[in-house]
């Protein structure tokens, strides 16, 4: 037992030091590893699991609505990249530069993408001539590659996996239609599958993406109290379509240039499943992302047909629909149990010959540690429907911290107070000015998260400078 005690004990408490805890998490469950190359992780294959199963469930429903996947250059011309003014500023501190090719040096310096607007556009221009060509709705999974001044497993590194929408459209109601249609799809997903709950809004001018009409924002919080940007769409109205000379021949036969949308999510919501889940033991994944979802113990495995039976019981789960491993590895059973805490598998399975000889096992919830016994011949029917509990209680819980570290600030001198003393969102109006938004980052390091969709009025003037409001903003501390 002092074995499994010094397992958990080199996770440093979330209470001591939040950013350490996460850090242990993630080494300790294996999920990612540092490279030689400072800021580029490595996955391992805990960590690119998760990954693969978001990618899995995103991409179904993404087709659903008609999505198509295409994949694009790495590499990006500097004149390309050069062509959208607004958009080449906002990344220009974060791009990489390539500019010799074997031993010759390039005639034009190449940028690894960062994103990839630039080349849908230099696509899409050649791609579409008439109304029937629209509208393109296309998606690629990739990497792409941004300088990060300071990196943190999933959350911020130099190269991170995405997916990035792409799509045109002939008018600007369907392009907005598309733009929201992609957030509802995030946010249905976090809540369904991720056990995740966000708050749905409009970012402000100042925090919306680079070159883009409108942005719309998940935002979630995280266990500390602060936000984390968790999936954004951007409606790029005909701004990049005339910059890139992208014009259609309409039905009345004028040309037209389309309107556009980009849209993507990162694996730092594989960051936001620990941080929203995790507690002092590790991972806590709801049973939906989960790789494996049972871990089958045999406990005093040496004993004549336990590793049998175990081997029968899990191959009756996963003829039950489930993913499951068996925990044969010679270590003592205390050791598993830890390991099975620390992965954030959701349910474990002990099996001893008493079991065996009594017909029943012990399941063992990963979140609140609830033992159940049942019957062997139970177990295919009974752990679907614990897991389904499970899932909708991890979304209830995290809900009910969202909304219990959710304040209100009708003053300044308040706001201040919640921001300094209550970590989490904080409701305030606002008055459209950039100013006060300048001013409340400047003082307390809040910035704003959103704009919510579905508004209040908490008071009639903005929080910061006293002047008719116009806005309810959720503002927060954020990674």
């Amino acid at each position: 037992m002092a074995q499994d005690k010094k397992f958990v004990e080199q996770i440093t408490s979330m209470k001591d030091d939040f950013a350490q805890w996460y850090t242990d998490v993630v080494k300790k469950a294996e999920l990612m590893g540092y490279s030689s190359v400072k800021g580029f992780m490595i996955f391992k294959p805990a960590g690119y699991a998760i990954w693969e199963n978001i990618q899995k469930e995103l991409d179904a429903r993404f087709k659903e609505t008609g999505v198509q996947n295409v994949y694009m250059p790495l590499f990006i011309p500097e004149s390309l990249l050069e062509r959208e003014k607004d958009h080449v500023e906002g990344f220009a501190p974060e791009v990489a530069w390539v500019t010799m090719g074997g031993l010759n040096k390039l005639p034009e310096r190449m940028c690894v993408r960062p994103t990839s607007e630039t080349l849908f556009c230099d696509f899409y221009k050649d791609e579409v001539e008439s109304y029937r060509d629209l509208p393109k709705v296309y998606n690629q999974w990739c990497s792409v590659v941004r300088w990060e001044k300071e990196t943190r497993p999933f959350l911020r590194s130099r190269e991170f996996l995405w997916q990035e929408g792409h799509t045109a459209h002939a008018t600007f109601e369907e392009a907005e239609e598309r733009t929201q249609q992609m957030l509802n799809v995030y946010a249905n997903f976090c809540e369904e599958v991720l056990a995740i709950p966000v708050v749905k809004g409009r970012k402000t001018d100042k925090e919306k993406f680079a070159g883009a009409e409108a942005t719309y924002t998940i935002e979630a919080l995280m266990h500390d109290g602060k936000a984390l940007q968790s999936g954004t769409s951007h409606n790029f109205g005909d701004g990049f379509a005339k910059a890139f000379g992208i014009q259609y021949t309409d039905k009345d036969n004028t040309l037209k240039h389309v309107y556009q949308t980009s849209w993507g999510v990162t694996t730092r919501l594989i960051g936001a499943l620990i941080m929203v889940h995790g507690d002092d033991s590790g991972l806590v994944l709801p049973p939906r992302i989960a790789p494996i979802q049972v871990d089958v113990v045999p406990v005093m495995q040496k004993k004549e047909g336990v590793l049998e039976k175990a081997a029968e019981v899990a191959e009756s789960l996963r003829a039950a629909g489930l993913r499951v491993k068996v925990d044969d590895s010679d270590k003592n059973p205390g050791w598993k149990f830890s390991e099975q805490e620390m992965r954030g598998i959701p349910v474990r399975v002990e099996l001893g010959p008493r079991d065996i000889a009594e017909g029943k096992a012990v399941v063992v919830r990963r979140d609140t540690r609830e033992k159940i016994t049942l019957a062997i011949d139970e177990l295919a029917t009974k752990l679907p429907e614990i897991l389904d509990t499970m899932q909708k209680e991890l979304l209830e819980r995290a809900r009910a911290h969202r909304d219990e570290h959710t304040y209100e600030a009708h003053n300044y001198e308040e706001f201040k107070d919640i921001v300094a003393n209550k970590p989490g969102f904080v409701k305030a109006m606002w008055c459209g000015d950039q100013a006060c938004e300048d001013k409340i980052k400047e003082d307390t390091t809040a910035t704003s998260r959103c704009m919510p969709f579905e508004q209040e009025s908490i008071s009639d003037v903005c929080v910061c400078c006293g002047k008719p409001a116009k806005k309810l903003v959720y503002w927060g501390k954020a990674y």
